[in-house]
């Protein structure tokens, strides 16, 4: 049972878990926080380019019949 215990408190897969573990969770915050951020930016440029076709379609003759 001791050489068990020691083995086990010489063991660092667990460590190694929870270090993958913090790097994920990293990761996912920054990409989310990218995301947030990009996902402004995105808005107003595809509001400007719906709103420039339209202006642009206005002054575009209707086809003839």
């Amino acid at each position: 049972m001791k050489t068990l215990l020691k083995s086990f408190l010489r063991d660092e897969d667990g460590a190694a878990l929870v270090e993958y573990g913090i790097a994920l969770l990293v990761v996912i915050m920054v990409g989310t926080g990218a995301l947030i951020t990009l996902a402004g930016d995105t808005g107003t440029l595809f509001t400007g380019a719906a709103t420039a076709s339209t202006a642009a379609a206005g002054n575009v003759p209707a086809p003839a019949p």
